[in-house]
């Protein structure tokens, strides 16, 4: 009973206590970190396939941003370079849950502490409910993380107010928010950036899996998501049956032969109406795309007027 006690007992605290490790390194960073060292610490505590969600409110309504593996290591070092020289996350009260293969950590009163060299040094404690999912193995690396913010608060020492009394400039400099919601614009500016470098993952990879050309690589994606979009559903597969057999006369066949014909001469006019069909009116988004049509060009590439410039953004060749 003893050796059972002890084998489960870290288990039982393995979940908070990665978050504490995840802390440790994230004070260990230098001013050194290159994208190999921010690579490396997504690799200890997400998952390959991993999620990190942010929700919070703005003065323009309700925000909402989701990002994949490959963004998490960029949104990290976002965070220090708005100015951040210190950054970790208190757990308080949480609640664990096992399940087969995961095990979910809920805490109503998380708080992220980001401390500000600059523009001024501030202490920024940003409040909220933050639900995450581990693998249930033993790397316990993160599967899911939905951080939502509920408020935060600034905090200016007094030494510094003290030091800048009578200076009404500085005092007013002091008294402005120098984040909003608790994050820096270099994160709030990379969050809205990646609402486009999402969707284009699948390029991304496609380009590094094939070493396709970018014009390449979103005619097969655009082919394969139409494909995907008009086909028809797989059809349930049908018991034999055992049935007699019976006699057909002439007039049967005759009129099972015309009602043949007649059902394929109406299939091929579907196939003819479906082929003059744009790609905008059958895969949705795709409305900003133009020329790109189902109708192959002399060589029989698709979209064979739109590309894609280095820079990630689509351009049309004339």
């Amino acid at each position: 009973m003893t050796k059972t006690s002890r084998r489960h007992t870290p288990y039982m605290v393995q979940p908070e206590y990665r978050i504490y490790e995840m802390n440790k390194r994230l004070q260990s960073r230098t001013e050194d970190s290159d994208n190999l060292w921010w690579d490396a610490f997504a690799t200890e505590f997400f998952e390959d396939d991993a999620t990190l969600t942010l929700s919070f409110c703005l003065e323009d309504g309700p925000k909402r941003y989701t990002i994949g593996r490959t963004l998490i290591p960029r949104y990290f070092s976002t965070v220090f370079e708005g100015g951040v020289t210190d950054l970790y996350y208190i757990l308080k009260h949480s609640k664990e849950s096992y399940h087969n293969s995961s095990i979910t950590v809920d805490c109503d009163q998380c708080t992220m502490v980001t401390q500000h060299g600059k523009p001024m040094f501030t202490k920024v404690c940003t409040e909220g409910r933050l639900i995450l999912e581990f693998t249930f193995d033993d790397l316990m690396r993160i599967k899911t993380w939905h951080f939502t913010i509920r408020q935060y608060r600034e905090l200016v020492p007094r030494s510094i107010l003290a030091m800048h009394a009578q200076d009404p400039q500085v005092l007013d400099q002091l008294s402005k928010n120098i984040t909003r919601m608790g994050l820096t614009n270099f994160t709030l500016n990379y969050l809205r950036l990646c609402v486009i470098l999402e969707p284009m993952q699948e390029l991304m990879s496609r380009h590094k899996t094939y070493n396709l050309s970018p014009q390449d690589c979103l005619k097969t994606c655009l082919f394969q998501k139409w494909q995907r979009m008009v086909a028809p559903p797989a059809e349930p597969t049908r018991q034999p049956t055992t049935k007699r057999r019976k006699r057909k006369n002439s007039t049967s066949s005759t009129s099972n032969s015309s009602a043949g014909n007649n059902a394929n001469s109406t299939g091929s006019k579907k196939k003819t109406t479906a082929a003059n069909l744009s790609l905008s009116s059958q895969v949705p988004g795709l409305g900003a795309i133009p020329n790109c049509s189902l109708n192959p060009g002399r060589d029989g590439d698709l979209c064979h007027s739109t590309a894609v410039t280095p820079s990630g953004q689509f351009k049309e060749k004339h």
